[in-house]
């Protein structure tokens, strides 16, 4: 069953946060992972205030999603987005088909 990252991301400082953006995408490429949305227009209807970006990232099954988020290489990846970002990430399971 597919499973899901949903990320909620505000930016402090978009140069470094550039770093991040260029070495995420390797990892997740790794483990199956396809970018469905990251970044583009969003409006917040009910919660907190819309975020600066919101990204939906599909894996194949939910271990893969969590694998791939445990990784040395997306942790290494994260470690530039630490301290320039702030980030809620979040796995969800797909529903049946």
């Amino acid at each position: 069953m597919k499973a899901y990252w949903i990320a909620h991301v505000d930016v402090t400082d978009p140069d470094a946060y550039g770093e991040y953006t260029r070495r995420a995408p390797a990892a997740f490429a790794a483990y199956g992972g396809r970018l469905l949305a990251r970044g583009g227009r969003s409006e917040a209807l009910e919660g907190r205030p819309t975020p600066q970006r919101s990204v939906v990232i599909e894996f194949d099954s939910y271990a893969q999603a969590l694998a791939c988020y445990q990784s040395q290489a997306y942790q290494e990846a994260k470690g530039y987005r630490d301290g320039v970002a702030r980030a809620e990430v979040i796995i969800v399971e797909g529903v049946a088909p």
